[in-house]
């Protein structure tokens, strides 16, 4: 019961035959910088979907960027949902000339085209805020889209207000990530999926170094979830998890 899924609403032939490309296909020996446009035009046109962030700016927008804290991608020490989407165009990811782009700006991308797994980043208490901006934004353009969170108030969100969304629960086996800022009391019901009574996914999105844990099995064999596993860096795991049904997000390599 408190793992159950919804596995009735989702058509996965449109998610099943791609893979997908964690923040866009980038490279930085390229000058491709994680979720820039360079990455996802990349992706695109290898037929690739992709995978992606967003957090909300202080003008009500969705900014495509993966860090809450920008120290490492724009060499400022702030929060990401501090920003106005003006001031992001002043900074370059990772040293590069690239800037985040808006979500509006990649979404037509992918229009006809290989589908998109959209991450919802919350900041604070701003899951309900995110998750229906990020719903607006993906209304405007015919992508094929699912949305995606840790955090189960943004997922728990689409469940009450956007039904018609394919909405998938993210996580991992907190015991073992210890950098994961978690408070210790929500570790083990976290890594277990307990969260799953308010959010019903359609999706476990689970990391595969991970999904070995008993709980991403009994919500595949149980409820009948599709497993995404992240994130995947070698053919070799490529081909193992697609063997066992998942849709597969990867980085650091093509696919053959």
């Amino acid at each position: 019961m408190f793992r159950s899924c919804r596995n009735s609403f989702a058509d996965w032939a449109k998610f099943r035959p791609y893979r997908y490309a964690h923040r866009g296909l980038h490279d930085l020996s390229l000058g491709i910088p994680e979720n820039s446009m360079p990455a996802f035009r990349r992706a695109a046109a290898l037929g690739f979907g992709i995978e992606l962030d967003v957090h909300l700016t202080t003008d009500g927008r969705l900014i495509v960027i993966h860090d809450s804290n920008l120290k490492r991608l724009l060499g400022i020490d702030r929060k990401a949902n501090t920003l106005s989407s003006k001031e992001y165009q002043t900074y370059g990811i990772l040293g590069t000339e690239e800037h985040a782009p808006l979500l509006e700006d990649v979404l037509p991308l992918f229009e006809g085209k290989a589908p998109v797994i959209l991450e919802i980043k919350v900041d604070g208490g701003n899951a309900a805020a995110v998750t229906e901006a990020a719903c607006r934004v993906v209304d405007r353009f015919s992508a094929e889209v699912c949305m995606e969170s840790f955090h189960p108030q943004a997922v728990a969100w689409l469940r009450k207000h956007r039904p018609d969304v394919v909405r998938g629960q993210l996580s991992c086996n907190y015991a073992k990530e210890k950098s994961v800022s978690l408070h210790p009391l929500l570790r083990r019901p976290m890594a277990g999926l307990y969260s799953n009574f308010l959010t019903k996914p359609d999706f476990i999105a689970y990391k595969y170094a991970d999904r070995s844990h008993p709980a991403v099995r009994l919500c595949r064999e149980k409820y009948g979830a599709q497993e995404v596993s992240w994130t995947i860096k070698s053919q070799e795991d490529l081909e193992a998890a697609e063997a066992d049904g998942c849709i597969v997000i990867f980085e650091g390599f093509i696919p053959e």
